[in-house]
């Protein structure tokens, strides 16, 4: 609520404005205010008016409680106090001379006023005095965060002197404690929106760099290669000659190396803009199969189940030909490879099972498979940039959703993704 008398502000007040600007509270709109995030998802929006939601209902339920017409939440900044929710006032801003909340709120102590007219501290207030309101009873609990940061107030009022019990003051403080625990949840909110702005900046950046230094060693990289197609090409270069082992060795060298660049650009680019649509799953196999060259459809090498996926139809299709290049590149010596894609739909998403036959990954190492850079070195195997499954799992990560790795049944490796329904 609202009072009078100007004072200095305290020293403390110079901490307690930065911490209110990183809590979100010093926007211009009334009510809880989050200074827009680039990204910024749907779901944050959604928390956001929850939690104003929230706070409305608890001063309703405070007015209720101590049998009041009014209530609000009060945010006391260096030069005003905000009302960022109200019961039976619309939510206001006054300056902090005018507060009676500012008088005593840094004093971490309920106050109760049963008649504010004859309280000292109040009863030349403008809101009291009728030059503005007419305030009688008065009680006021401080937002204190476990940090020892008090934002502002709790407080219920109304224009007739009133004795609460001490029940019903002490359920008023434990709405304070609600209060303040909302405010603490729309911070860690905000903390984590700004976290995920720099991610997608740094991530951008990395895309830009790795684009670039991509670009100038690809050039110089197929020159070297090309050079040496040519002279592996030139009649004068017999077999037998020591230059041509020498050449093939430089060769599958520059090859490997221009494989690993690709690799690396691919996977920088991984969870930028993103442009998700209903995607069917078989259609989507069927593309990626057709690319790498598998037969697909009942009884081939691989098949699939339909399903309707919300997913970027590029990336979906970058994922399955990563997956389907490991099951390619691991599959086992003792039988014909098989790869099954499976998928189960709930009202939270979509879960996609590819299965294979293949060499299969041992518990232990299922984990560190996914970690970019990481190649099991195993007897037998490929070559391979230890990029394929981080970028898969950025893939589906930048969907919201995740990949983990199991085992198949009778042997091999089942890839579990998941993609959230569509919001």
């Amino acid at each position: 609520m609202k009072g009078s008398g100007a004072r200095t502000l305290p020293e403390q007040d110079i901490d307690r404005q930065a911490a209110l600007q990183a809590y979100g509270l010093l926007g211009d709109q009334e009510g809880i205010t989050v200074p827009p995030v680039s990204g910024s998802s749907p779901a944050d929006s959604a928390r956001t008016a929850a939690a104003r939601t929230a706070l409305d209902n608890l001063v309703d339920l405070a007015a209720k409680l101590c049998h009041v017409p009014f209530s609000v939440v009060n945010v006391i900044t260096a030069d005003e106090q905000r009302q960022i929710a109200a019961s039976g006032v619309e939510p206001g801003i006054c300056s902090r001379e005018d507060s009676m909340c500012a008088r005593v709120f840094l004093t971490r102590e309920t106050t109760v006023v049963s008649d504010a007219s004859e309280d000292p501290r109040f009863a030349n207030n403008p809101f009291v005095t009728g030059e503005i309101a007419r305030v009688r009873f008065y009680a006021s609990v401080p937002l204190e965060t476990d940090s020892g940061l008090v934002l502002g107030s709790l407080c219920v009022f109304s224009e007739a002197p009133a004795n609460p019990e001490p029940e019903q003051i002490a359920m008023l403080e434990l709405l304070a404690q609600q209060a303040v625990e909302l405010l603490e949840l729309q911070h860690r909110t905000l903390q984590l929106n700004v976290a995920l702005d720099e991610v997608r900046r740094s991530n951008a950046k990395l895309g830009e760099f790795a684009g670039r230094v991509s670009h100038d060693l690809r050039i110089p990289l197929t020159t070297i290669l090309g050079y040496v197609e040519l002279s592996e090409d030139d009649p004068d270069m017999l077999p037998e000659h020591p230059a041509a082992e020498y050449l093939q060795l430089i060769g599958a060298s520059g090859r490997r190396m221009l494989a690993m660049l690709e690799d690396v650009l691919d996977y920088s680019k991984v969870g930028g803009a993103l442009h998700p649509r209903p995607v069917s799953l078989r259609g989507a196999a069927a593309d990626a199969a057709r690319d790498l060259g598998i037969p697909f459809g009942a009884g081939a090498m691989l098949d699939s189940d339909d399903a309707q996926l919300h997913a970027d139809p590029l990336q979906l299709r970058a994922l399955l030909q990563n997956l389907l290049s490991n099951s390619l590149n691991y599959r086992s010596p003792d039988r014909p490879l098989e790869i099954r894609i499976s998928a189960v739909s709930n009202y939270h998403g979509t879960a996609v099972l590819m299965a294979d036959n293949g060499k299969g990954i041992r518990p232990e190492d299922r984990e560190r498979a996914l970690e970019p850079l990481v190649r099991l070195h195993r007897e037998g195997d490929g070559q391979g940039s230890g990029l394929g499954l981080a970028t898969c799992r950025r893939i589906a990560q930048a969907h919201g959703g995740d990949l983990t790795l199991t085992e198949t049944p009778g042997g091999g490796t089942t890839v579990v993704l998941t993609f959230p329904a569509a919001p």
